[in-house]
């Protein structure tokens, strides 16, 4: 099988990217889509059905199509919901929106679009990375050859956040390694006593989804630091951030950021104003100044940047002001198990004291992996054959500014690209709607102009 081009993946990045490619891409050209996800576009995050669970970003800002803004809105509108450009829409809607307007395209085929192939498969290895194409073994004992390549892989599920040996093996019945894997609620008591590993956005996701099933046990919810998400606020203007001059320190950066923060009424405009600075302000730091981030600011960064729908903050607020979700600060040193119950027993944040909390489940909210290396096979042969090389930070894979895929030596790999989580370490900011929209475009328009020029000077030879 041999393609134009070769999208591998099957998450939000993947489907952006093919739709602008579809939409840039002659009738002549041909587009491989290789996934073995049946909900192709929708990932983890779009694939839920729980009214519940609501996109973290306002309905006006999630068009796929960066030119045009209010074209979601305008789906909602046509598909009878009622969300204001400034509210925010269920994702499993948001996921509906995705395939339709994929499909839309997919039937413009006689209108002249690009033909495209899904094929239902893994890449399990990549033998032939060259300027004449890049070659893949597909799980499926097919092999597949394509002139461009773009990488949507994502990320991965969070281990455990505890050493092998301190896990009792008769624990782990007991333990949700991956709570996406929605069949665990209905295992769930009504009463059960229940630990979350993890504060984050998927912590607030997993207990909405505990309460809609029913449960109404206690729940305890244990991070290092015990931060949690802030919620949207009503709108408010963007605050222009006023950066240092003549240092990008982390320690001066914020002083910065501080300042401007109290001017103001409220520091969320200050974040948004951020937003069109933050992959450039990353692209300033060193090596060094961005390690530090990563060590001392990241996770104040992780629940100011990344907030909640204002609706959902409340009955979540609600549960933690009522008793029902008690909070703890501390590190997880061992789960242990007996003919009764789980026991888990952590180190308070700032002490020494061991604590011990008593459960019949625990299940890992820690959240995502880094989109690095490690969690994929493909990935892990192509660095080690020298296709590919992780970024300095270990956030992913290294690329340019174009977000075409570097060598091992630091070289660009002719016709392979990647987008979305992969590309952390280049950008930074690039795993939310608004952000790899823009990337998926650009690529596409990169790859457009690289398959057309050699097809016109093809029929040029020809005359």
């Amino acid at each position: 099988m041999s393609y134009d081009v070769a999208v591998v993946g099957s998450g939000f990045s993947a489907i952006a990217v093919t739709i602008n490619l579809i939409r840039l891409l002659p009738p002549a050209c041909s587009i491989a889509i290789v996934g073995d996800d049946p909900g192709f576009g929708r990932g983890t995050a779009y694939r839920t059905e729980l009214y519940l669970h609501r996109l973290n970003v306002p309905a006006g800002r999630m068009s796929v199509f960066p030119d045009e803004p209010d074209d979601f809105v305008k789906w909602l509108r046509n598909e009878g919901r009622i969300v204001a450009a400034d509210g925010f829409a269920s994702r499993s809607d948001y996921g509906q929106y995705l395939r339709d307007r994929l499909a839309s395209l997919l039937r413009d085929r006689a209108a002249g679009r690009a033909n495209v192939d899904f094929i239902k498969a893994r890449a399990s290895a990549c033998i032939e990375c060259a300027r004449t194409g890049v070659v893949f073994h597909l799980d499926n004992q097919a092999e597949l050859t394509a002139r461009n390549v773009v990488l949507c892989l994502g990320v991965g599920n969070a281990q455990l956040p505890i050493p092998p040996d301190r896990l009792d093996a008769r624990a782990k019945a007991r333990i949700v390694p991956n709570p996406w894997r929605l069949g665990w609620l209905s295992k769930v008591g009504e009463t059960d006593e229940i630990c979350i590993l993890g504060s984050g956005l998927t912590m607030i996701d997993q207990v909405l989804a505990l309460r809609a099933h029913g449960h109404r046990g206690r729940i305890h919810l244990l991070s290092r630091r015990g931060l949690l998400p802030h919620p949207h606020a009503a709108h408010r203007a963007p605050l222009k951030p006023d950066l240092p001059q003549g240092t990008r320190e982390i320690s001066a950066i914020l002083a910065s950021l501080r300042r401007v923060a109290r001017s103001g009424d409220d520091w969320r405009g200050l974040m948004d104003g951020l937003r069109p600075v933050t992959q450039g302000l990353w692209q300033e730091l060193t090596i060094g100044q961005r390690a530090r981030f990563l060590r001392h600011a990241l996770p104040w960064w992780n629940i100011h940047r990344h907030r909640i729908a204002p609706a959902v903050f409340a009955r979540f607020d609600a549960l933690v002001r009522d008793g029902a979700v008690v909070v703890h600060a501390g590190f997880l040193r061992s789960i242990e198990r007996n003919s009764e119950d789980t026991t888990l027993r952590y180190r308070r944040r700032g002490s020494e004291d061991i604590k011990a909390l008593k459960v019949d489940w625990i299940v890992n909210c820690t959240g995502m992996e880094r989109a690095g290396i490690g969690h994929s096979p493909l990935l892990g042969e192509m660095q080690a054959q020298g296709m590919i090389s992780a970024d300095e930070l270990g956030l992913g894979i290294a690329v340019d500014g174009q977000s075409q895929v570097l060598k091992g030596v630091g070289q660009p790999q002719p016709g392979l690209f990647a987008v979305g989580a992969l590309t952390a370490g280049q950008f930074w900011e690039i795993t939310a709607v608004p952000d790899i929209r823009m990337q998926a475009k650009k690529v596409a328009e990169r790859i457009a102009a690289d398959v057309q020029v050699p097809r016109v000077q093809a029929h040029a030879g020809k005359a």
